[in-house]
């Protein structure tokens, strides 16, 4: 939720609309790509301020955190306008042509995760966090067994990835037709809906749920000043990686080195990253 309140609580992070304090290094993966020549998008001018309210989402020990930190730095537009405009219309061009090509897939998914698990919802709506800390809802084939957010603290000490992650490989939670979904990321169709209604793009760092963002560090916020996507150079390059940190430099630097030609060999790669069965 966002509050436009003066009086803050100490739980609330303050994302500052200035310069970020710290940058991180741009990682390796981007000499590989041959994206050395693209320029670095510039940083807003007006300052705007706007508050995320983790304290009701997140748990006691993220709070904790929360409280902990403060002052986080983030650019009123790290891209710029003309870059946002056409990044947006062939977003909403290419998800429209997805979803016409893939309704029939979709609705097959959708019967047979029915089928297999009748007591839950199709659709799952996980609570995300978004560009400049809003929330929206992402939307999912549900690959879980009803319930299963209420199990995620109990396993929490299976968890397998460092940092904010939260991923276990063997996830107990994961029905037998979610393990197949996830190895193909066909779980993730439904977020095109995401795509049109603005919320997410085709491509951009991936939206982290609000327990996750409320254990982010210093410079970490950073992530949060373009619109999450479905894929990204994680995504293609470091999906078995279990570093934030890693996903962080990634991120970070798709951000500074964006263009739309980045986006188009982002997408192209995700095709047979995909096709592989690289999803976990």
């Amino acid at each position: 939720m966002v509050s436009k309140s003066s009086n803050l609580a100490n739980q609330n992070f303050r994302l500052k609309t200035r310069t970020p304090r710290r940058r991180l290094p741009l990682p390796s993966i981007f000499k590989g790509l041959a994206l050395d020549s693209l320029s670095c998008s510039p940083a807003a001018e007006s300052p705007q301020t706007s508050v995320l309210n983790l304290a009701t989402y997140a748990s006691p020990a993220s709070c904790d955190h929360a409280n902990a930190t403060s002052g986080w730095a983030l650019q009123e537009e790290a891209l710029p306008f003309l870059g946002r405009f056409f990044k947006r219309f062939l977003d909403l061009l290419l998800a429209s042509i997805a979803l016409v090509l893939l309704w029939p897939l979709m609705l097959v998914i959708a019967i047979a995760v029915s089928l297999e698990s009748p007591r839950g919802p199709v659709i799952f709506a996980s609570l995300r966090v978004g560009k400049r800390g809003v929330l929206f809802s992402c939307y999912k084939f549900r690959t879980m067994i009803p319930g299963a957010n209420g199990l995620r603290r109990k396993l929490r000490h299976l968890n397998q990835r460092r940092g904010p992650f939260f991923k276990i490989a063997d996830d107990p939670r994961v029905t037998r037709l979610g393990r197949f979904l996830r190895k193909y990321s066909l779980d993730e169709l439904p977020q095109l809906w995401n795509v049109l209604k603005g919320d997410m793009s085709l491509v951009g760092p991936r939206p982290h749920p609000v327990e996750d963002v409320a254990q982010y560090g210093p410079g970490h916020e950073q992530r949060l000043e373009v619109t999450p996507g479905i894929t990204g150079l994680w995504q293609i390059t470091a999906r078995q990686d279990p570093s934030f940190e890693t996903c962080m430099l990634l991120d970070v630097g798709y951000i500074r080195r964006w263009s739309l030609l980045l986006d188009f060999k982002i997408l192209l790669r995700t095709i047979p990253a995909v096709l592989a069965g690289e999803g976990l």
